[in-house]
């Protein structure tokens, strides 16, 4: 089969004659139809840790969708010919933090596309566990990025929301888009997405109706202690303080940006006590798929209009390393909505 393989650190190779995985009984082999490039596949090219280190030689590729080409004799809700798409991240069950309901930490997390070969291939299989339906009125191209709208409806799942609370997502990447259509399903009064490219920031304007801030060309707009909930989705030092400061009294932050693992921020502690606020991490997705489908169902996200590039395997490359800019969201056709 054709594969797209990570050989070596800063290179990718198209294999026409990689060989095709064999099903376990408890797995589901799918033909891939559609894969997502993600922050994670850049960081991953480029040496640095996912959700796991990757390893050489790997088949990334951790957000996609495609059809049951073939069923292990232990699997029981699904069949050939089915519409799937598959979380990535696989839980040990039997580890500290999957044993007190904190999967998302487990100690021993195995990952599709990235410790499994995954999806920038023809063909990847995965444990039945982690596979779900896709409905029929959802297409296989939306359904490949059910994973990072799982992930933002965990980051948002964390947080406590309400009518009448106003939220900013700092960051106009794919992630930071669709936190911003999660809070508006839940409720929140308004929202307002800040970020540098004035195409994306339209595109939210026009699509969705939400605030928008220019933070280069409007580096005052964003005032201090103004929102109740501030979602830093870009993983800077900078943006990271201007969400602390972003926050009202009683105020939430989410830091959902991936930094450099070497990467620190400043905070005055001080104003964290006095406005009393709540930060927060956020990693994965444990168990939000079931809700990420349910909101693609229901039209409540849309992630089609954020994608902007569609591209081959040959063409990957050039977008991992850098090449190709002026990206919101790349995804590669693999065998197409039929599969």
């Amino acid at each position: 089969m054709k594969a797209l393989v990570m050989t070596a650190v800063k290179k990718l190779e198209v294999e026409n004659d990689y060989q095709k995985p064999e099903v376990k009984p408890n797995e589901v082999l799918v033909h891939t139809a559609w894969a997502g490039i993600c922050g994670t596949d850049k960081a991953l090219y480029n040496g640095l840790p996912g959700s796991a280190d990757a390893v050489p030689p790997i088949v990334l590729g951790h957000e996609n969708s495609g059809v049951v080409a073939a069923v292990g004799s232990e699997v029981e809700d699904f069949k050939v010919g089915d519409r799937v798409s598959v979380d990535p991240n696989i839980y040990c069950h039997k580890c500290f933090y999957c044993r007190t309901s904190r999967p998302e930490l487990c100690e021993h997390l195995d990952a599709v596309g990235v410790t499994r070969d995954g999806g920038f291939a023809e063909y990847f299989t995965a444990p039945e566990e982690v596979v779900y339906h896709v409905p029929d009125n959802v297409s296989l191209e939306a359904a490949a990025v059910i994973e990072p709208i799982s992930c933002a409806a965990h980051g948002v799942d964390l947080l406590e929301t309400h009518p009448y609370q106003t939220a900013l997502i700092i960051g106009d990447g794919f992630e930071g888009q669709l936190i911003a259509q999660i809070l508006k399903s839940r409720g929140v009064k308004e929202v307002t997405l800040a970020g540098t490219v004035d195409e994306k920031l339209e595109n939210n304007r026009k699509h969705f109706g939400f605030k928008t801030i220019n933070n280069i060309k409007e580096p005052d707009a964003i005032k201090p202690d103004s929102y109740d909930i501030v979602v830093e989705a870009v993983g800077l030092p900078k943006t990271q303080e201007q969400a602390v400061e972003a926050a009202r009294r009683g105020g939430q932050v989410l830091m959902f940006g991936v930094g450099n693992p070497d990467s620190e921020f400043k905070v005055n502690t001080y104003k964290v006590y006095q406005k009393q606020l709540h930060i927060q991490g956020s990693f994965i997705n444990p168990y939000t798929f079931e809700d990420s489908v349910a909101l693609l169902q229901s039209g409540d996200v849309d992630p089609l209009p954020l994608i902007s590039n569609v591209l081959d395997f040959a063409h990957v490359e050039d977008f991992v390393s850098g090449k190709l800019g002026n990206i919101s969201k790349a995804i590669v056709k693999v065998a197409g909505e039929d599969a």
